[in-house]
């Protein structure tokens, strides 16, 4: 009867060893789940942006108005017969 109690005891010491240090531990699992959590903020973030550039690409197919626009902010496009001023600060 005492070596039965003896390996129960040391069964529920290397079971408990394994939930508490070995891999796979509680301690890992959790920061996993912080890790976790902090990954699905930055897919949130980038699937917020990627909504964002599919928008400005779907307005820049239906209107030339966007289109305009895009080229004189990002190149510095003015048409003909119109004067361009720069204010530097």
């Amino acid at each position: 009867m005492r070596s039965i109690i003896i390996i129960l005891v040391l069964a529920l010491i290397g079971l408990q060893y394994k939930l508490w240090l070995g891999d796979g531990s509680v301690p890992q699992w959790h920061q996993l789940e912080k890790k976790l959590a902090s990954q699905e903020q930055e897919n949130n973030k980038l699937f917020a942006r990627n909504r964002a550039i599919e928008a400005d690409i779907a307005e820049l197919k239906s209107g030339a108005q966007a289109l305009e626009e895009q080229a004189r902010f990002d190149f510095g496009m003015v048409k003909k017969g119109e004067t361009y001023y720069q204010f530097v600060d």
